[in-house]
């Protein structure tokens, strides 16, 4: 606190500058914490990264070396430029890498890496990427093939044992009971998880950089099969519920139980063997010339820094992922008996697509509504009915996936005022792909970027009516035109 309250003019003006460019990111970031539809556990490893970096600090520096300053100083300039980018393409996670170096300059300015208690600044900013919502890119980017992965690691694993066993694709069958891999059983949580513990022993540890990387990877393997493991004993557990006494193992508490407990086996190896040997010095990689400047040069630097930083935020804002146009296709007239009524988006929901592209269609038929969205950039605008439904207020659970007659998706959401409604989803593209799993839409558009998707929700009330909603569904499926994919 003494050489903040002690800063140099020169050094007020890079902190300023910092601040003025951390500013926006911090504030998405704070609000990525507090909005259901990211379900971000942020804020425990900001408590794990705020206890490592007290407890360094609170401990005295057992070396000289001085030119922390300029290493700081550095690793702002290049935050700076991170910052840059993400002003100009208005991508709110590339803003949160620039905070992550932002960090690795802090800890780098306090040597908590010279210390008695020495913690590596740059694994501490490795341990703040956890603050962002992670999980939820990594399901959307790498969840379908880890879905892939799992099913048949699991798959592997279980014909050891099981005769009366099918496996296809993300679907496996045991003893007559259907059990599905879907987007929760990617191990995406369990992974980051594994993941941040070996980030944080880095951190304490400070082995060399490959010892690291090798750790992080051979945890990554061990989540892996941890989670192919819990998938196993969840597929026994549905075909044969007499084996845990009746209970259903998708529910909690111990669906969760399972989870925990698997991942908790897959890191044993890491926590008996993990022993890497500090690096002599921490710093070793920045052990270069770095020559020195005048008083005159650093004020001048400051304040050309100062200037940059306010160019950025003024710059205007222009996202690289804008979906192209699209064209609707028309909604139908009636459907399920009853006359459509169009509603308008919602303010929030129209801001959205103003700026990113994309068009949205609202139709309601009597107690029943259709939501239809369009775009060729679903990575910005298809999401899960969770991830929408939790950011306007309500409580979402997930069904469970059904194929026949097309791979849909359910989920129950209920609202604050006790509305209660069954969502139905599908994702279709312009290349005839059809599925349930946004993840594994985001996977097919990679592969053809080209393509353009529509969301396809079915919303109605829990209480309607099974016939009615037998044919609401059936109504729609004929006017759309959605069917299954040939297989």
């Amino acid at each position: 606190m003494t050489r903040l309250a002690n800063l140099s003019p020169t050094s007020t003006a890079f902190v300023l500058a910092s601040t003025i460019l951390a500013y926006e990111p911090l504030r998405w970031l704070l609000g990525s914490w507090q909005d259901p539809s990211y379900a971000s556990s942020g804020l425990i490893y900001l408590a794990a990264l705020l206890a490592l970096g007290v407890w360094s600090l609170s401990s005295p520096v057992k070396t000289a070396e001085t030119h922390h300053r300029q290493i700081a100083v550095l690793l702002l300039v290049a935050s700076a430029l991170i910052r840059l980018a993400s002003q100009v393409l208005a991508i709110n996670v590339i803003g949160g890498l620039a905070l992550a170096l932002d960090v690795f300059a802090l800890a780098t300015f306090f040597k908590t890496g010279e210390r008695r208690r020495a913690v590596s600044p740059f694994w501490l900013s490795v341990l703040f990427l956890f603050t962002l919502p992670v999980e939820r890119i990594l399901q959307r980017l790498i969840g379908y093939p880890l879905q892939e992965l799992s099913a048949n690691l699991s798959c592997a694993g279980l014909d050891l044992f099981f005769t009366d066993l099918s496996c296809s694709g993300i679907r496996i069958a045991l003893a007559g009971r259907d059990v599905l891999v879907d987007l929760p059983c990617s191990g995406t949580s369990g992974l980051m998880l594994a993941m941040a513990f070996v980030v944080l022993l880095n951190a304490l540890y400070r082995p060399a950089l490959m010892t690291a990387v090798l750790w992080l990877g051979l945890a990554f393997l061990f989540a892996v099969l941890g989670n192919a493991l819990r998938i196993m004993l969840l597929a026994v557990g549905l075909a044969f519920p007499e084996a845990v006494l009746g209970a259903d193992v998708m529910a909690g508490p111990l669906h969760d139980l399972i989870g925990y407990l698997t991942l908790a086996l897959s890191m044993v190896p890491v926590f008996v063997l993990y022993r890497p040997k500090a690096k002599a010095h921490t710093a070793a990689i920045w052990q270069m010339p770095l020559p020195p400047m005048s008083r005159a040069a650093r004020s001048l630097s400051a304040l050309l820094f100062l200037s940059l930083a306010a160019v950025i935020v003024s710059l205007p804002r222009q996202a690289l992922d804008v979906s192209a146009t699209t064209k609707p296709q028309p909604l139908p007239v009636r459907l399920g008996g009853e006359i459509g009524m169009d509603e308008a988006l919602l303010p929030v929901e129209q801001r959205y697509f103003e700026l990113y592209g994309g068009h949205a269609q609202k139709r309601r038929y009597g107690p029943m509504a259709l939501t239809l969205v369009h775009t060729s950039s679903p990575l910005r605008h298809l999401h899960a009915p969770d991830d929408c439904l939790r950011g306007l207020g309500f409580e979402v659970t997930f069904l469970g996936t059904r194929f026949d007659p097309v791979p849909t998706a359910y989920y129950r959401a209920t609202s604050a005022d006790g509305g209660d409604w069954r969502v139905a989803v599908t994702f279709t593209s312009s290349t005839g792909a059809v599925t349930h799993n946004i993840a594994e839409a985001i996977w097919l558009w990679l592969k053809a970027p080209g393509s353009r998707w529509t969301s396809i929700q079915r919303i109605t009330p829990w209480s309607l009516a099974e016939d009615r909603q037998t044919a609401f569904e059936a109504a729609t499926r004929a006017a759309l035109d959605l069917t299954s994919p040939e297989l």
